[in-house]
């Protein structure tokens, strides 16, 4: 996947995107290979304030030089784009998860490092202090929810390709403050249903009805439009499961 197909995927599950800097070409793949990936890894930052997290996230810091992750998600369910390529996010973890992740089953318990996971996996920092007791906001949560579920559908995988980091490196706490079981669970349902429709400029009702072969009183009502059924460039829309008649 190319950098532009990444953003377009993130942008298509319509989540709101902030690209810093030369975030397409910021990367450590001088420092060892970068793919095959094989799914999306969710970390907190221990950090607070979303500017700050983001620096911290693109530059890194004295020992772990940034990027830190390909994605930041700050608690205003924004995604910021700071590298792609290889990243310093996910570090060593066990080969047995890896082959669990690859073949899409159950995870094993996570007890060796010893597997390059900065090669495999996408992965998105999101700003919290970890320590339990920061909440997350349900915006942020849905953009998670979001972000994962846009690299599966884009790359064909289910839900058991989105891990937290520390079901793949002995000793990691995160994300604390939610469960991967329960955000799986968040991801499989996305997956299930049809992705919403990101207006575009020159959009209107009727050519997305003829887009997605539903009436588009339908797709009105689905989204509480009443008239004169004003609909602006970057809204999102839930496309309904009916046909025209």
């Amino acid at each position: 996947m190319s950098a532009a197909d990444f953003l377009a995927a993130l942008k298509g599950e319509g989540l709101v995107v902030v690209q810093h800097g030369d975030w397409r070409t910021h990367n450590r793949n001088h420092m060892g290979p970068w793919g095959p990936v094989h799914g999306v890894m969710i970390h907190h930052t221990v950090t607070q304030g979303s500017a700050r997290t983001v620096e911290i996230c693109y530059r890194g810091y004295a020992g772990l030089p940034g990027p830190l992750c390909h994605g930041v998600i700050t608690k205003d369910g924004r995604v910021h784009l700071v590298g792609y390529g290889r990243a310093n996010h996910a570090g060593l973890g066990d080969d047995d998860v890896l082959r669990a992740v690859v073949a899409e089953k159950p995870l094993p318990a996570d007890n060796e490092a010893n597997t390059d996971g900065n090669r495999a996996f996408y992965g998105f920092e999101c700003e919290n202090l970890g320590d339990g007791r920061d909440p997350w906001p349900a915006v942020q949560l849905e953009a998670i929810e979001k972000a994962s579920a846009a690299l599966c559908r884009a790359h064909g995988w289910s839900e058991r390709s989105v891990i937290g980091h520390l079901e793949w490196q002995p000793g990691k706490s995160d994300p604390r403050g939610f469960t991967m079981g329960g955000m799986r669970e968040r991801v499989k349902r996305r997956l299930a249903a049809r992705p919403p429709h990101t207006v575009r400029p020159g959009e209107h009702l009727a050519s997305i009805s003829a887009l997605y072969d539903v009436p588009w009183m339908a797709i009105a009502k689905a989204n509480g439009l009443k008239s004169p059924y004003r609909i602006y460039p970057g809204q999102e829309l839930k496309i309904p499961e009916v046909r025209q008649s």
